[in-house]
């Protein structure tokens, strides 16, 4: 059985599932995932687009169809075990699936771990009880298990493997119709329908006030695969602009543009890797942030800011995400081609501090250690 709640996980998912199927024959592996995960051969019995959301409140709107995910899920840990659970992100709902594996003799093996780094660090010894190895993807997590008795292993980051466009950025402006003479600028709204509902609207009026200032400007959207159109299409025809929406192919998406304006997340990383100077935007709804903000202990929102341990790339959190904030970085960026340049090699840093490639690999050798004797292996 295998869980991944949302797109990113979706993506590691199925490069672990691949990794399995080349190690392993007849495997059958199921459970919760996206596009991705299916199209590596993964029978998911619940979609992660129907899981995918961020923030307390936004979880309560969406607790029936996280309750009818669950039961599905923890009646087959009881009625049909699997010989191994892998769950992958998404903590809140993985670390309560894991108990019930561990009730019913189920080994777990956790891939991408809770941020126990930024907040509510006691989950540590929670995991400790319900978790048989974790496989974390920064160093910086690996004493925090260690110290607490639990079996880490640093696979490195998935993201090394996978993050590269389809083509060069020539290429791209040909195949998108994009004038290579006029910079682009890239509009990352998440890949959740609850970041939609919460931080689009900020991002469309953004690129309507940069419009505005500078014609010239152009826009590209990824659609990530947990998305589709018709989720886009209102805000889109409410905007009046014109932006080139490019599904399914972020990495190429990003490989176009000059400077970007995206959501928190994985996908920081993700920009941070492909080394486009960006603006990172976060808004919940203000009860989540009043809690979070009490809770969290890191300095920094982004994960490429959290890697590189400082103020790599501008942040704007609840209230300062508005238009007029971010556009105004944006212009800085585009711009300023020395601060550009300085946040650009800033961010290639990140890559070094990430591990080697890889990272699916070794998942599915960890997965292979912990599966019951006997399973045949490839």
């Amino acid at each position: 059985m295998m869980v991944a709640g949302e797109a990113s996980g979706d993506h590691h998912g199925a490069a672990v599932a691949a990794a399995l199927r080349e190690r392993f024959r007849d495997v059958d592996i199921f459970g919760i995932g996206g596009v991705r995960m299916r199209e590596a051969g993964v029978r998911t019995l619940v979609d992660a687009a129907e899981m995918a959301v961020v923030g307390l409140v936004e979880v309560v709107a969406h607790f029936p169809t996280i309750y009818r995910a669950f039961s599905l899920l923890a009646g087959i840990l009881k009625r049909q075990p699997p010989d191994l659970l892998i769950l992958i992100d998404y903590p809140d709902f993985n670390l309560r699936l894991a108990k019930v594996a561990k009730k019913h003799g189920v080994k777990v093996l956790y891939f991408i771990s809770p941020q126990v780094w930024a907040w509510r660090a006691g989950r540590v010894h929670t995991i400790g009880r319900r978790v048989d190895h974790m496989a974390v993807v920064f160093p910086f997590e690996v004493p925090f298990y260690q110290d607490a008795g639990v079996p880490v292993t640093f696979v490195g980051h998935p993201l090394l493997d996978s993050v590269r466009p389809t083509a060069g950025r020539s290429v791209l402006q040909r195949e998108f119709s994009l004038d290579p003479a006029r910079p682009t600028v890239g509009l990352f709204p998440g890949s959740r329908r609850s970041e939609l509902r919460s931080l689009f609207p900020t991002i469309l009026s953004t690129a309507r006030l940069l419009r505005e200032r500078h014609p010239e400007l152009q826009f590209v959207l990824p659609l990530a695969t947990s998305l589709t159109r018709a989720d886009l299409e209102p805000h889109l025809t409410e905007s009046g602009l014109a932006i080139t929406i490019i599904p399914a192919r972020s990495h190429d998406a990003m490989e176009l543009c000059d400077a970007i304006v995206t959501v928190s997340g994985t996908v920081t990383l993700e920009i941070a890797l492909m080394g486009v100077p960006m603006v990172i935007i976060y808004k919940v709804s203000p009860m989540t942030y009043e809690i979070g903000r009490r809770l969290i202990r890191v300095d920094h929102i982004g994960l490429c800011n959290i890697v590189a341990g400082e103020r790599v790339v501008p942040e704007l959190i609840q209230h300062e995400a508005e238009p007029a904030r971010i556009a105004v970085e944006i212009e800085k960026i585009l711009g300023d081609r020395e601060y550009a340049a300085a946040m650009t090699e800033k961010l290639k840093g990140v890559r070094g501090m990430l591990g080697t490639g890889g990272c699916s690999r070794r998942v599915a050798q960890l997965a292979a250690e912990m599966l019951a004797p006997g399973v045949e292996n490839t």
